[in-house]
C-alpha cells in the first residue's frame, strides 16, 4: 500500500465528515472502510487516530472509532465560544502574518469566491474551513490556533446550511461572505487589528442566524381545527 492511498484516505474522510458525508454520531465500520480505500487495517488504525488526535473522530476501547458529535452542550459552547476565538485569532493574524501567507489566504479566496458563485455548498463550506485555518496559522499562537481548528470542525458542519441559500435574501448573504473576506486580507494585509476585528465580528453576525437555524427543529405540523375539536378530550 502506497503512502498517497493513506493520504487519500485521511483527507477524503476528513472531507466526508466536514461536508455531513458522515453523519455526526455515526459509527466506522473499519472493513468497509478498507475495502473503500483499499488499504490494511493498520493504515486505517492510523488514520483513525490522526483524525481522533484533530477533534473529528472519538475512539474507545472496544468499540472503535465514532464521528464527533453535536450535541446540545457541543452547539452551545460553540456559539459562546467562536466570536471570541475568531476575534483573537484575527488580530493576531494582522499583527503576525507573513507576505507567504497572505499570498497563500489570497489563493483560498479566490477559490472559495469561485465555487460560491456556482453555488457548490460543500465545496464552499470547505474552503470557508481552509480561509479561517489559513487565518489561524498566521496567528503563530498554538493555544489559540488548536481551540480555532477544533471549532473549525463544527463550524464547517454547521455552515453546510448557509451555502445552501433557499431564497434571495440568502443568496446576498453568502455574496456578502465573498465581500467580508476580501476587506478580512486587506486589513490583515494593512496590519490593521482593530478592523479585522471588528470585520471578524461582521462576518460571525452574518453567518449566525443561519447555523442556528441547522440546529433548530422544524416545528410540528399543527391542524388548528383538530386542537379545537379536542379541546375537551381527556
Amino acid at each position: 500500500m502506497s503512502g498517497s492511498a493513506k493520504t487519500t484516505c485521511l483527507d477524503d474522510l476528513r472531507n466526508r465528515i466536514l461536508s455531513l458525508d458522515i453523519a455526526p454520531g455515526t459509527d466506522l465500520d473499519e472493513k468497509r472502510l478498507c475495502d473503500r480505500y483499499g488499504i490494511s487495517r493498520t493504515p486505517l488504525r492510523e488514520v483513525l487516530q490522526r483524525l481522533s488526535g484533530e477533534g473529528i473522530l472519538t475512539i474507545e476501547d472496544n468499540r472503535g472509532a465514532k464521528v464527533a458529535s453535536m450535541d446540545l452542550g457541543t452547539l452551545r459552547t460553540f456559539f459562546q465560544t467562536a466570536p471570541l476565538i475568531y476575534a483573537n485569532i484575527g488580530r493576531l493574524a494582522a499583527e503576525n502574518r507573513t507576505t507567504a501567507q497572505l499570498e497563500k489566504l489570497r489563493s483560498i479566496q479566490q477559490n472559495f469566491a469561485r465555487v460560491t458563485k456556482i453555488g457548490d455548498a460543500t465545496s464552499a463550506a470547505l474552503h470557508n474551513h481552509a480561509f479561517h485555518a489559513e487565518i489561524g496559522s498566521m496567528a503563530h499562537n498554538p493555544y489559540l490556533v488548536a481551540s480555532l481548528n477544533r471549532m473549525l470542525i463544527d463550524h464547517t458542519r454547521l455552515s453546510q446550511t448557509f451555502y445552501r441559500p433557499t431564497s434571495v435574501a440568502e443568496t446576498v448573504l453568502v455574496t456578502r461572505t465573498v465581500d467580508q473576506h476580501d476587506a478580512m486580507i486587506t486589513a490583515i494585509a494593512d496590519q490593521d487589528p482593530a478592523l479585522v476585528v471588528d470585520l471578524t465580528l461582521q462576518h460571525w453576525d452574518l453567518s449566525r442566524d443561519r447555523i442556528e437555524r441547522f440546529v433548530q427543529p422544524d416545528p410540528l405540523p399543527l391542524d388548528l381545527t383538530e386542537m379545537k375539536d379536542l379541546k375537551h378530550a381527556i
